[in-house]
């Protein structure tokens, strides 16, 4: 599913970096789904788009996935002056209420 992800990024953007990241180990959903992931992608194909449009057009981009299993997508999307005023670190993603602890 990764590679499908990141094929599907790269027909519409340009990335300086992408990291995908399945996280379903994270949630209920457990090891080796594919419900749950963390996707950063830095690319200035977001210059001048709010930060709710650029989720907009991710969850466009993945629609048919999102109706067909995948359950949620943690999304951390900058373009390449953000990335590097953040030192190139997006946040972690916490574990699920009730998992792990």
């Amino acid at each position: 599913m990764e590679q499908q992800l990141t094929d599907k990024i790269y027909t519409q953007f340009t990335p300086h970096f992408l990291q995908i990241n399945n996280e379903s180990h994270m949630h209920s959903s457990g090891k080796g789904a594919n419900s749950h992931f963390r996707i950063v992608l830095v690319t200035d194909d977001f210059l001048g788009v709010s930060k709710v449009a650029r989720h907009q057009q991710i969850y466009q981009l993945f629609a048919s996935e999102l109706q067909n299993g995948i359950h949620a997508l943690a999304l951390h999307l900058y373009t390449l002056a953000e990335w590097e005023k953040l030192n190139q670190q997006a946040p972690l993603s916490p574990n699920c209420m009730g998992i792990g602890q």
